[in-house]
């Protein structure tokens, strides 16, 4: 990268929903014509098991490793297998919301973008309840990407 131009990220969510990868070919083009990196970033949780108990660190871990096949997939599926920008990712054991403002809070993203909604939206919904959160929350700039 050469000293003209802007260095930083743009931070997207991930999950395996349609809506994502629009998500994460917008960014991608967008870091593109500004000369920076994406980090994709896909949070999940681990399932309820019982009153006050926690999964077992072998389930965790073995939910943490499909969690990162799903991000790995998806961006295959939105982008191929050699992405024009430079893409880090991030998988984390926290709400989406949570994730990705933590992931946008750092000193370098410059961007922040989501879907309008991701797999759990419902049908029809003007906007789901993460992107409405990180565009209410977020410490830098939010696009939200609608549609195709």
């Amino acid at each position: 990268m050469t000293g003209s131009q802007t260095r930083g990220r743009i931070v997207v969510g991930v999950d395996s929903s349609e809506q994502s990868r629009r998500a994460l070919r917008w960014a991608v083009r967008q870091a593109e014509l500004t000369g920076v990196g994406v980090e994709a970033v896909l949070a999940w949780e681990p399932p309820f098991s019982g009153w006050g108990s926690k999964v077992p660190a072998v389930e965790e871990q073995a939910l943490a490793d499909i969690a990162g096949k799903v991000l790995a997939e998806s961006i295959e599926k939105a982008v191929g297998t050699e992405p024009p920008v430079k893409i880090t990712t991030r998988v984390e054991e926290s709400t989406a919301a949570q994730a990705l403002l933590k992931a946008a809070a750092a000193d370098d993203v410059r961007l922040l973008v989501v879907g309008s909604r991701g797999v759990g939206g419902f049908t029809g919904a003007l906007l789901g309840s993460v992107s409405q959160h990180c565009a209410q929350h977020a410490p830098c700039p939010v696009v939200i990407v609608r549609g195709r």
